[in-house]
């Protein structure tokens, strides 16, 4: 199994500027954000891209166990109740363990990620400006600046309250089947929400379909992009681009194997007012409860897990 690595550049001529960290293979399976880290390291190293200000850090693989296996997870997914533990247990939790500090001695965090459906990238962001309990957060101006100049053309948000809708679901119809950490709002915590919770502020890139090959180079310009806006890079800042905006509202669990999708979706599938999204096992039909997207449908999903989300139009973006 691979060691923890990370690469890190700072500028030998103005150090005090912005410090960015990038990851790669949060989920083992996912490739592209690796390779795409790779190629930017190498430019770095041979020149072709100079650190002008501050400092940028690289995690090409941040789930060694997961990326050997070349499995979503190597004990859980660490993308869930990510945070330090007292006395790990998971191999998540010895990474949680030496990635959160590195995350907090950062400003900002762009993850690269893929995923299992056919679909166009797209970013997520974080909530408006807030002192609320779920996820406080005096940033938002500043993922919305980047996530426009990433280079992809959709966004989405509400990931985290989404999140919490759902435990309160599964709180109300099956808490015995559950343990706590999937009763707990907070097992929604990943790098991103957990970098916010330490001051910064993130963006998660979803760099297209896990096999698509045009994927690494979505997470490359990406990199460059986000280097260039932040000054990091001496580049010209790109042009923020008009993105369309979706809100993520519900989650939708599979509760039994058998549960079914009446149809093979694919993330951003358009959904009408009532339409059959799958039937349970039971016989219960799943219906579309207003005009929005179905997004990260998991046909593969085991039952007690995410099966869909439901998002709607948001004028935010």
């Amino acid at each position: 199994m691979q060691p923890f690595k990370s690469v890190s550049y700072t500028s030998p001529s103005n150090p005090a500027g912005p410090k960015l960290i990038v990851l790669g293979a949060v989920h083992g399976s996912e490739k592209c954000g690796t390779v795409a880290i790779h190629r930017v390291l190498s430019e770095i190293d041979s020149g072709a891209i100079e650190i002008a200000k501050g400092t940028v850090t690289f995690v090409p693989i941040a789930n060694p166990k997961a990326y050997a296996q070349n499995t979503r997870n190597g004990d859980r997914n660490l993308n869930r109740r990510l945070r330090p533990e007292v006395a790990p247990k998971e191999f998540e939790d010895h990474v949680a363990n030496w990635l959160c500090p590195l995350l907090q001695r950062h400003d900002a965090l762009l993850d690269l990620h893929s995923f299992q459906a056919q679909g166009q990238p797209f970013a997520t962001v974080g909530p408006v400006n807030n002192d609320g309990a779920l996820q406080p957060f005096k940033f938002a101006d500043e993922e919305l600046a980047l996530v426009r100049r990433l280079g992809v053309g959709r966004v989405v948000d509400g990931w985290l309250q989404t999140y919490a809708v759902g435990v309160e679901r599964r709180r109300n119809t099956r808490p015995a089947e559950l343990d706590r950490t999937e009763l707990d709002p907070q097992y929604g915590v990943g790098t991103t929400e957990y970098m916010r919770s330490v001051g910064g502020w993130a963006i998660t890139l979803e760099c297209g379909q896990h096999t698509d090959p045009n994927a690494p180079n979505v997470g490359y310009q990406a990199i460059r992009n986000a280097m260039a806006h932040l000054g990091i890079t001496a580049e010209p800042d790109p042009t923020a681009r008009p993105m369309e905006g979706l809100q993520l509202f519900d989650v939708i669990d599979k509760v039994h194997a058998d549960d079914a999708f009446a149809k093979d979706w694919q993330s951003f599938d358009p959904l009408k007012k009532n339409e059959l999204i799958g039937t349970r096992a039971n016989g219960e039909a799943m219906h579309a409860p207003e005009d929005g997207w179905i997004v990260f449908p998991n046909a593969a999903a085991t039952a007690g897990n995410e099966w869909f989300y439901l998002a709607k139009a948001t004028s935010r973006f």
